[in-house]
């Protein structure tokens, strides 16, 4: 059942079709930010086309949305595989007619970790799922804006792209996510197609703590507090709920004047730059 944290007014996003890529999670106690923007949509208004390739746990997410009386439709997709990657805007077609929302919540970092000692095929592979992966779904989902002369693209990039991380494969395809966002915005400004990114910060999911404690060797509860306290702002991680309102916002038409945004969610974390 979905339980709004912030009490919002649903209606935002009414009448919009919305994709959204990475809408399964990584098992766990706390919500993923894919999941958790795919059930906010619907809250809002949108018929949700949720994109993962775990169909159990996509299925999950729809059935979710469904309890809470919206609408979803799963579609099973191997974003690095291009026929799957086809089929992610024409099944969204024959689904709902339409396409106004993409939003590409996608990144692993798995065998990721110094210059020096990442393996070149695990470069390739984190290259390939978090830049090739989204580039090549727009390029399916972007004519069909074109054609209607509207639409909003959101991509999650990550403050590790403009911060000091210690995962460097990671964090070049996030700075290359954020440098495809201002591509897309310059071309298709003319067509009414807004693009930008959201770049979190620490963010309490299961994947963000779970996967990194097991990466780490750190259990998950050393590893929250030392998260926790290194956060500027209440000495707290973000949920994955802060991400998918700041998408909200970006995705409705209170942001109708707002394209090349690459706005960070990481509660002050980024700000230590400089």
């Amino acid at each position: 059942m979905f339980t709004d944290p912030y009490q919002t007014t649903s209606g935002r996003l009414r009448d919009k079709i919305a994709i959204v890529v990475g809408a399964g999670q990584t098992p766990g106690p706390s919500i993923g930010n894919g999941r958790a923007t795919a059930l906010v949509f619907a809250h809002e208004g949108a018929r949700v086309v949720a994109v993962d390739r775990d169909e159990e746990s996509v299925r999950e997410t729809c059935d979710l949305i469904e309890q809470s009386g919206g609408i979803a439709h799963p579609l099973v997709a191997d974003i690095t595989n291009p026929s799957d990657v086809e089929a992610i805007a024409q099944g969204t077609l024959e689904a709902f007619g339409q396409i106004d929302i993409l939003h590409n919540n996608v990144g692993i970092g798995t065998g990721d970790g110094p210059a020096l000692k990442v393996s070149e095929a695990d470069w390739d592979r984190i290259q390939n799922v978090n830049v090739h992966a989204p580039w090549a779904i727009c390029r399916q989902v972007i004519p069909h804006m074109r054609e209607r002369r509207t639409g909003v693209i959101t991509n999650i990039s990550s403050i590790a792209a403009v911060a000091s991380a210690p995962n460097v494969a990671y964090k070049v395809s996030k700075a290359g996510l954020n440098a495809l966002t201002h591509a897309l915005v310059m071309e298709n400004a003319a067509f009414g197609i807004r693009v930008n990114a959201i770049m979190p910060g620490l963010i309490d999911t299961s994947m963000g703590v779970g996967t990194s404690a097991a990466n780490s060797g750190i259990d998950e509860v050393t590893l929250r507090d030392q998260r926790n306290r290194s956060v500027p702002l209440n000495q707290r991680m973000g949920r994955a709920w802060d991400v998918a309102y700041a998408a909200l916002f970006l995705a409705s038409d209170e942001a109708s004047f707002i394209t090349g945004a690459i706005l960070p969610v990481d509660g002050g974390h980024s700000s230590r730059i400089g």
